[in-house]
């Protein structure tokens, strides 16, 4: 396997620190609002990645973090009227039931910036000791930029040539000195700051991600990953302040790019983003999930009702075929699934950084054979493409017969059965009027359907029928 490194800028080959492992960490929410379009490409990007890499017989150890202080969540929470760690736990709460919506699996650790504030305090205490952080006024604690030689490696900046993108304080021995340990303001809330051998305050952004990845992954580990908007300053300042502090860090750096609406990056400064909940409202989870995972992670993304129409039209081709494969073969257990290999072309894409796109084109293609197979009711061939769409759609999240897409068809299972009732009633009318040949009343009832949602399929075992995008029969 072979994955981008940000920090190098070029493909490496990707070998495990210790064989049969790999340690990921994903910058994950700061939860000062309703989770986005954009949050959940980066959480998907990085579930496909670890969903590869356990096919492969890895066991995976991915930690996302929650940022659940920082100044907007402290300034959001005080225009509401509402405690901050009360703000902060409603949007978490909505993050992770937009992850599970979405099919994307829980990580093995999810920790929370203010559950680790001992950790941060001994990182500070280890960096004050090695020369490259200093006390400010009380309260506030500096990492020292000019101390770390190595500082703008990540980005491939020259310090002299950086701008600082924090504030300007006044205790500053330098404008691009960021701060470790925040003192306390005036205006802060009860409740938001902690007691440090420097006086009260909370931390920094940057200090949270370097402790929490040292906690549960150790000094070194394999995968750092996060947003391409992170590259700087968050994560140039975590590396620095990691590998001050004298740990290896991360052996590479994954960054995902932006999505766009109308060609501006998504941001709630610019009052385009689109909550994942408002999506949902125009279309299926799954084919949200198709549309955000479908184009490549480096690429960028560019998000509009065309393009979710194009993933839903390309959803339903692959959830049709595996429908149809299901009702003429029965379906193949998860077991079965998981036991069957990948297609040589579907793995050698994954393999190449991770080239869904290249992969997706794998799976139409065996679609295209299943469907093949399926006109000449070939059932060994049918079982064979079933189990084989199904491996690779495993690997990218969206098997329609495993969790949670399975489980949404049963929560709305009796709805469907009541809808089943009225399209069947409909469609044996039209076939009596087929009969009596009369054509006129016969297209009437398919336009009816039509009108209604409901597409309609002749074949030569009958009529089937479909929702556009979800329920279907025959």
């Amino acid at each position: 396997m072979r994955l981008y490194d940000s920090a190098t800028r070029e493909v490496r080959d990707f070998v495990p620190r210790e064989s049969g492992r790999v340690g990921i960490y994903l910058c994950g929410a700061t939860v000062q609002g309703a989770p986005h379009i954009g949050h959940l490409r980066s959480a998907i990007a990085f579930d496909i990645l670890t969903r590869w890499l356990s096919r492969n017989g890895l066991d995976v150890t991915l930690v996302r973090n929650v940022t659940d202080i920082d100044d907007k969540i402290l300034t959001k929470s005080a225009e509401a009227g509402v405690p901050w760690w009360a703000w902060a736990h409603r949007f978490e709460r909505e993050f992770n039931r937009a992850y599970e919506i979405l099919g994307v699996a829980p990580p093995a650790y999810e920790p929370r910036a203010t559950g680790h504030v001992t950790e941060m305090a001994e990182l500070i205490t280890l960096l004050l000791e090695r020369g490259h952080a200093y006390v400010g006024d009380e309260g506030n604690v500096y990492f020292d930029v000019r101390s770390w030689g190595k500082y703008g490696e990540l980005t491939h900046q020259l310090l002299e040539n950086l701008s600082t993108v924090e504030d300007e304080a006044s205790d500053k021995r330098d404008p691009r000195d960021f701060a470790l340990w925040k003192a306390t303001k005036e205006t802060d809330p009860d409740g938001a700051s902690w007691p440090t051998p420097w006086g009260r305050g909370r931390p920094g952004w940057h200090l949270e991600c370097s402790a929490m990845a040292h906690k549960y992954l150790g000094e070194s580990f394999d995968i750092h990953g996060g947003g391409i908007d992170l590259r700087f300053p968050h994560h140039e300042n975590e590396q620095a302040q990691s590998q001050a502090a004298g740990w290896g860090f991360t052996n590479l750096w994954m960054h995902n790019a932006w999505v766009t609406v109308g060609g501006e990056k998504m941001s709630k400064s610019l009052g385009n983003s689109l909550t994942v909940d408002a999506v949902l409202e125009r279309g299926e989870a799954v084919v949200l999930r198709y549309a955000l995972g479908a184009v490549h992670y480096r690429s960028t993304l560019e998000f509009s009702d065309t393009s979710l129409d194009e993933s839903g039209a390309a959803w339903e081709r692959i959830s049709g075929f595996v429908q149809r494969a299901v009702e003429l073969v029965g379906a193949l257990t998860l077991e079965e699934v998981a036991g069957t290999e990948v297609p040589e072309a579907f793995a050698a894409a994954m393999d190449d950084d991770l080239n869904v796109s290249a992969a997706l084109a794998v799976v139409h293609e065996h679609v295209t054979t299943g469907n093949t197979a399926l006109a000449a009711q070939d059932q060994a061939q049918v079982r064979t493409a079933q189990a084989q769409v199904r491996t690779m759609l495993d690997v990218l999240g969206i098997d329609p017969l495993a969790q949670p897409w399975v489980g949404e068809r049963a929560a709305d299972g009796a709805a469907e059965q009541a809808l089943g009732v009225l399209v069947q009633a409909v469609l044996s009318e039209r076939v009596q009027a087929r009969a009596e040949k009369d054509w006129a009343r016969a297209d009437a009832l398919r336009d009816r359907l039509t009108a209604a949602g409901i597409v309609v399929e002749d074949s030569p075992g009958g009529a089937r029928w479909s929702v556009k995008g979800g329920t279907s029969g025959r």
